[in-house]
């Protein structure tokens, strides 16, 4: 029995070794601005802009909805690459459906955040967004 017990912990810790899940730190978010002129319309021509905030900045992206309408729809990632996070290497914006990791080439959609291109293998951290009518936005987690 105990020689069972002994194999079966051998086991766990060689499967449980390896394994990376590539957290972005957990910071405090809550950022209050108003759209310029000019961020306006990099939104609409490159499909995002960027702000301070977030661990590594955060990108704004404005593109077509996942619900099926049609329609747009905002969101907001932290710039934060999931690979090897602990570097902070801030994502770029590479068109207006995609940004790169320049330190290690990974890519993901702006769409929702996930990974397009190895070696990211988990989505940005997304935060809240919320536009107001008067061209102000907040972002939030």
């Amino acid at each position: 029995m105990r020689k069972i017990a002994g194999l079966l912990f051998v086991l766990f810790l060689f499967s449980s070794c390896g394994k990376q899940t590539n957290l972005v730190p957990n910071v405090g978010v809550d950022i209050i601005g108003f759209f310029t002129p000019g961020q306006l319309s990099d939104l609409k021509a490159k499909g995002a802009i960027l702000i301070d905030g977030g661990v590594a900045g955060v990108i704004i992206a404005y593109n077509v909805s996942l619900d099926g309408s049609g329609g747009y729809s905002y969101k907001a990632y932290d710039r934060c690459s999931t690979v090897n996070p602990e570097n902070r290497c801030a994502v770029t914006i590479e068109n207006p459906y995609n940004v790169v990791d320049p330190c290690s080439g990974a890519k993901f959609s702006l769409i929702d955040g996930t990974p397009t291109k190895a070696p990211a293998k988990t989505a940005l951290r997304t935060y809240n967004i919320t536009i107001s009518g008067n061209n102000s936005y907040r972002v939030t987690n």
